[in-house]
């Protein structure tokens, strides 16, 4: 315990402060918009993205990298610890920061700073990579759109997105939850679309995703395919961060002992399955080849070019467009996520007082979301 020491932060003021003193936000989040937030901000950047990636990562193994399915299912099992972990400290700390607030409590404010900006940085990271990742579906359609797309076009897309998305976040969380809820409703519905269609194509084989060479060489059960499937799993461990990363809106949540946990579960039940199924029937319809598995370029539009496989151009088209949305619905949950952390930090006297301001009309921390969008701009621009 501290006992008068001045560290400059007052840590014994801020290590036994009341987690809802200041507490401000309105609680406006039921389950269905918490799901639906907590699964746009797990969904949005990689399940467009990650399958050609992941499975080319375990066909390094010596595979074809068909089996990427277990690998998601392996993900999401060591994900669940996790998920409960946090369900139950999200439940006796329900305010905004989410692990921030738990790490600052267990260890000090010294730790809870560094932490709080680590998550607010990787948060962030990974909202911005979702609207410059869009572009990868742009390139794959510009010659149907007659149209070339150079990268600073896509910088300027994907600045213009960022905008409307902080101003959306200015709005409040009823915006945001308005918006989401069609947004991951489209995405999930057209990834049932193409698991139906592909199921009734001739040419898919069910046993190819199940094949031990899908794994490696030697088959699942050997060194290389343990190793490979570990790899992969590493890899698409990623596409789970929104889980969660949820619990940094606990202050906005209603009844968070009760909406908080089950929205964790089923974020991560529906993510699971849908990245299970699309994983399982892309490979089990294409040839990893197609995808550039295996070769110095795999396919960073894998989606568009499944959508293609089963429905034509048409529904590439459609599938651009449905990527394109779900990964702007990604960065409006992740600057939603990414602006409670500097905002509880605030709150804690670790940063200015100006981040934990409100805004008189919205009620939300708009100086914390502006600086949030503008560190995300700077990495859409420099990195």
């Amino acid at each position: 315990m501290v006992k008068g020491q001045d560290s400059g932060f007052n840590l014994k003021s801020l290590i036994f402060k009341p987690l809802d003193v200041s507490e401000k936000l309105e609680r406006s989040l039921g389950l269905y918009g918490l799901i639906a937030i907590s699964l746009s901000a797990t969904l949005g950047s990689t399940l467009f993205v990650i399958p050609a990636l992941g499975a080319d990562i375990l066909a390094e193994s010596g595979g074809t990298g068909a089996g990427l399915w277990l690998a998601f299912i392996v993900a999401g099992l060591i994900v669940l610890p996790s998920a409960l972990s946090k369900a139950e400290l999200g439940t006796a700390m329900p305010s905004s920061g989410g692990s921030y607030v738990y790490i600052r409590q267990t260890y000090g404010a010294w730790m809870g700073m560094i932490s709080g900006l680590g998550l607010w940085a990787s948060f962030g990271l990974k909202s911005a990579f979702a609207l410059i990742g869009f572009s990868a579906y742009i390139y794959a359609v510009q010659g149907s759109l007659g149209f070339e797309l150079t990268e600073n076009i896509s910088k300027i897309i994907a600045i213009f997105l960022l905008t409307i998305i902080v101003l959306i976040n200015i709005m409040g969380v009823k915006s945001i939850k308005r918006i989401q809820f069609p947004i991951v409703s489209v995405s999930v519905l057209f990834v049932l679309l193409l698991v139906a269609l592909a199921a009734m194509d001739p040419s898919f084989e069910w046993s190819k995703p199940v094949q031990g060479d899908a794994f490696s060489d030697d088959g699942l059960f050997s060194w290389n395919g343990a190793v490979g499937l570990g790899s992969a799993s590493a890899f698409v461990f990623l596409s789970f961060a929104g889980v969660t990363k949820i619990a940094a809106v606990a202050g906005e949540i209603k009844s968070p002992s009760e909406n908080l946990p089950k929205s964790m579960i089923w974020t991560l039940i529906i993510a699971t399955l849908v990245y299970v199924l699309i994983s399982f029937f892309l490979f089990g319809l294409m040839d990893p080849s197609q995808l550039g598995i295996g070769s110095e370029k795999p396919d960073k539009a894998p989606i568009h070019t499944f959508a293609v496989e089963v429905g034509g151009p048409s529904l590439g088209l459609v599938a651009a467009a449905v990527a394109i949305i779900s990964m702007a619905g990604m960065a409006l949950s992740g600057v939603l996520g990414s602006s409670r952390f500097i905002f509880a930090m605030s709150r804690d006297n670790l940063l200015p007082h100006w981040f934990e301001d409100l805004n008189p009309r919205y009620e939300t921390p708009h100086y914390a979301i502006i600086v949030t969008g503008s560190a995300m701009a700077i990495a859409i621009l420099t990195i």
